[in-house]
């Protein structure tokens, strides 16, 4: 992009009864932040001074919603460039008329239904586009073992897996704490105490270890790789690297893929140990079962395929959580708005991916593991 092609986002600043605009009020520019100046120009309509001198370029699209919002009269204070003003005049000549409003229709449900659709058959486009090119580019590097990203690898390690090791002690020790407690009162009604081993045991390593990791991953870790491509999209970091003919994927994207399906089955490992550990003090305290009973029980009350799945979720878990994440850090426009929106997006689409994900191991591995 040249500098004569270079735009500025346009802005608005509000300051009670005095209004500055700056930036570029052009379509090209109000394209992508459009809602966002609409809210904020209907707030600020009643102002009665408006400041225009530091707009860069104003095209007859900026002047209409100019005009429109000041329901097509001049403020009542206007501080403008002579540029500006011929075009403001320009648009005044015309007349403010209004654009007819559209009538609603029996199909307008069917539009909705079919918008979700589509946007929901792109995101599945590009998510399969994103698997390819990493499916490539793995063939790729097979070949040339120089270019692997080592040390990508070795930091995003570091940040999704080590630093993530307090937070899920802290919750799995507590989670096991509860779910403890809670079966003891159970248990204890029926005089069925030793089968708290069975159902600290199964619950947590088959499934609530898993499942609980990837919800603490995908808000802390995956929410941190979107945001970190987004501001590469704003601030252009990501175009650079295509200038200078680095692989946006190979050096951004396939780090974090392969960092966090490391780091995920080790988490789960981690915090399941946590969580039954913190179920054993609770199960001594409440059923005055022995640390050792407990430790003894344990693998003939949860046989061996249950840690093996257990540390297959957190692998596939892990590189669903990644792989959402970079596809809605790579969708990101270059706005403030398309950032949040997009980081918000990515985790709440990470968790149910780990939920439906769970949901089709549980199905599929229903008869393995489970002692009858």
């Amino acid at each position: 992009m040249t500098d004569g092609d270079s735009i500025r986002l346009p802005q608005l600043l509000n300051d009670g009864g005095a209004v500055a605009l700056t930036g570029d009020w052009t379509l090209r520019s109000l394209q992508p932040v459009l809602k966002q100046m609409r809210r904020q120009l209907a707030d600020a309509s009643g102002a009665a001074h408006w400041d225009l001198t530091r707009i860069g370029r104003l095209d007859n699209f900026g002047a209409q919603l100019l005009w429109r919002y000041w329901r097509a009269e001049r403020p009542e204070r206007l501080d403008v460039s002579e540029a500006i003003d011929r075009t403001l005049s320009r648009v005044a000549a015309l007349g403010g008329v209004e654009p007819t409003p559209r009538r609603g229709s029996l199909l307008d449900p069917i539009a909705a239904i079919g918008a979700v659709g589509i946007g929901l058959a792109r995101h599945v486009i590009e998510f399969i586009a994103l698997l390819g090119q990493l499916a490539i580019d793995f063939g790729y590097l097979l070949f040339r073992p120089g270019l692997w990203p080592l040390r990508e690898i070795s930091a995003n390690l570091y940040k999704t897996g080590v630093r993530a090791m307090p937070v899920t002690a802290l919750v799995g020790f507590l989670i096991g704490v509860v779910l403890s407690y809670l079966s003891a009162l159970q248990l204890k009604a029926f005089g069925a105490d030793i089968f708290i081993v069975n159902i600290l045991g199964l619950g947590i390593i088959r499934e609530l270890g898993p499942v609980l990791v990837s919800v603490l991953v995908a808000g802390r870790s995956g929410s941190a790789m979107t945001a970190q491509l987004g501001v590469m999209r704003v601030t252009e970091e990501i175009d650079a690297l295509a200038t200078m003919g680095i692989s946006r994927y190979i050096r951004l994207v396939m780090p974090k893929v392969i960092a966090l399906c490391i780091a995920m089955p080790l988490l789960v490992l981690w915090a399941s140990a946590v969580a039954i550990l913190g179920g054993m003090v609770s199960a001594y305290l409440q059923l005055d079962i022995g640390f050792l009973f407990f430790l003894q029980a344990l693998p003939q009350a949860v046989p061996l395929p249950n840690l093996y799945i257990a540390i297959g979720k957190g692998v596939v878990f892990g590189m669903m959580i990644a792989l959402v994440a970079c596809h809605f850090g790579l969708r990101v426009k270059p706005n403030t708005e398309s950032l949040s929106a997009n980081t918000t997006a990515s985790v709440v689409s990470a968790i149910t991916m780990v939920i439906l994900v769970d949901a089709v191991f549980a199905i599929a591995t229903r008869g393995i593991g489970v002692p009858i």
